[in-house]
């Protein structure tokens, strides 16, 4: 579980890591690289200009922005102050951002001007404009920028605070004190804030690298969103620890993808398989030399067979590894091995991370025989310390001390996990999970819809989409563009059901309860 225990937080990693690696290249971004020495000299400005303003430790602080060099330091000095680090996904509408930030009584938001189209802090003021975290809203460099103007009026508020103080608060700060709050879709519809620790954070991946093996000197491109636990912590955290070198990108491009993973010598990358594919499929992709690559995790439950070969035989990756995790196991639970078959790699996620225990068990929580379906549990130091301020779903989470996954798999005489279905009714569309009740509130509030039911069905390009089935209010002529619009308006893109059929009513049990199972097979036959 990791060589040694002296940087059990994040921030000391940090200084543990300058002392370490000093200049070497710790981030490099659209021209411009950054020292580890570097890294902590920006962690401590912006530490000091956060106390400057004051922030207390166990203070909330949202941060909205795309993958950059200034979210890694910006997501540090917050962690250095001892406050918890909230992250927000860039494709949130005002509304799903304005809730988050509410929902954890931000005292700040840290963002950029606009990204994608979007104008950060104007959602926020049209949607909430008594939000608390608006009176602290700080600017942020665009990716790839020198900095702004904005941004150097913020750190220089913090000329007055010593740097003694921020290192005596990374003192004071220990393994199983909180780091971050990050929000991920639950089956109610309403997101919850997972509470995740320092420790954990540290010592799962230094299991996760066990396979990875990312180290000083690699060179590692970061496309997964820095806000999403795996883009975070098996990203540019994991980078920090080892000295390799991050390269964030904050757009996945295919073709911009390839160009730095030659011109930078990238070895390493994370990814979903919707990137991969990508990559191989481009018609540009023999005119890039990619041969520096030689480690990358497909991120998904389910991968194709095809697509491990084509990276082993046609790029010549030498180590392709899968993982299962989720936001409640600080994203990790198992990984594959380098050396495993590709079918292992593509069919299964592995075995239990070190200190991590599993069960699979039945509907009563019984275990069930090797090679029967089951619930996955998880039990270990991995596991969330509760969903912020939300006491009855933290209990919920839990039977008898394990946490409930809500995947079916099986394991078999190797102790291999091959996830099967999912209890929970999420679906996973290019890598962002979709809670269909989200989608049902959210769409419900269009004033010419008066009943809706979303389900997730395949997709070859993202795996899942959404699917919605929409119910129109009597007399009202609605259009499938118009429901489409709506959710755009209202819903971030990946949330957006990619299909919609208009329909007059629902197939329902005895009680009621709409039968999704009969709607997912009248997707398949209205299929086409």
């Amino acid at each position: 579980m990791g060589d040694d225990r002296q940087h059990l937080t994040i921030p000391r990693m940090v200084l543990d890591s300058s002392d370490r690696f000093a200049e070497r290249e710790a981030v490099m971004e659209g021209g411009h690289r950054f020292s580890f020495a570097d890294v902590q000299k920006e962690m401590l400005a912006v530490a000091r200009a956060l106390i400057a303003g004051g922030i207390e430790p166990g203070d909330r602080i949202g941060l909205w922005a795309p993958n950059s060099a200034a979210w890694i330091f910006s997501a540090l000095g917050i962690l250095a102050t001892g406050a918890w680090l909230v992250p927000l996904n860039t494709r949130f509408r005002g509304s799903e951002a304005s809730y988050i930030l509410g929902k954890v009584d931000a005292r700040a938001v840290l963002t950029v001007e606009h990204f994608a189209g979007g104008d950060y802090l104007r959602m926020l003021r049209d949607e909430s404009p008594e939000l608390p975290a608006l009176a602290n809203a700080v600017t942020l460099p665009m990716p790839g920028g020198q900095g702004s103007s904005e941004w150097e009026a913020f750190l220089a508020r913090g000329d007055d605070v010593p740097e003694a103080e921020v290192l005596r608060r990374i003192d004071r700060i220990g393994p199983e004190d909180t780091s971050d709050v990050i929000f991920t879709s639950g089956t109610t519809g309403t997101p919850k804030g997972v509470v995740l620790r320092h420790g954990a954070s540290l010592i799962a991946y230094e299991s996760y690298n066990r396979g990875y093996g990312i180290g000083e000197g690699d060179r590692a491109l970061i496309a997964l969103p820095f806000s999403h636990t795996f883009g975070y912590k098996a990203g540019w955290m994991l980078d920090l620890r080892y000295g390799a070198t991050t390269i964030p990108v904050p757009v996945f491009d295919p073709e911009e993808v390839m160009r730095l993973i030659e011109t930078e010598r990238v070895t390493h990358m994370p990814g979903a398989p919707t990137m991969f594919l990508a990559l191989l499929d481009h018609p540009a992709r023999a005119s890039f030399d990619l041969s520096s690559l030689v480690a990358v995790t497909v991120a998904a439950s389910t991968v194709p067979v095809e697509l491990i070969y084509r990276l082993l035989r046609e790029e010549g990756i030498k180590t392709c590894l899968a993982g299962y995790g989720m936001t409640e196991s600080h994203g990790i639970i198992s990984t594959t091995l380098p050396g495993d078959r590709a079918e292992l790699v593509a069919t299964t996620v592995g075995t239990p991370i070190p200190g991590v225990e599993t069960r699979v068990v039945d509907d009563g929580g019984k275990d069930v025989a090797t090679g029967e379906p089951g619930e996955l549990l998880v039990r270990g130091y991995n596991v969330m310390s509760g969903y912020y301020g939300e006491p009855q779903a933290t209990e919920d989470a839990f039977v008898d001390g394990w946490l409930k996954t809500g995947d079916v798999v099986v394991e078999d005489d190797d102790g291999y996990l091959r996830i099967t279905d999912r209890k929970k009714d999420l679906f996973i569309m290019g890598g962002f999970n979709v809670a269909p009740a989200e989608v049902e509130k959210a769409l419900a509030g269009f004033e010419m819809i008066a009943q809706v039911a979303v389900i997730g069905i395949p997709d070859e390009r993202f795996g899942e989409v959404g699917m919605a089935f929409v119910i129109p209010k009597p007399g009202v002529d609605l259009t499938v563009d118009e429901v489409v619009a709506y959710a755009r308006e209202h819903l971030a893109n990946f949330k957006v059901p990619r299909r919609v059929e208009i329909v007059e009513s629902f197939p329902l049990n005895a009680t009621g309860k709409v039968l999704k199972n009969e709607l997912r097979s009248l997707a398949v036959r209205t299929d086409g």
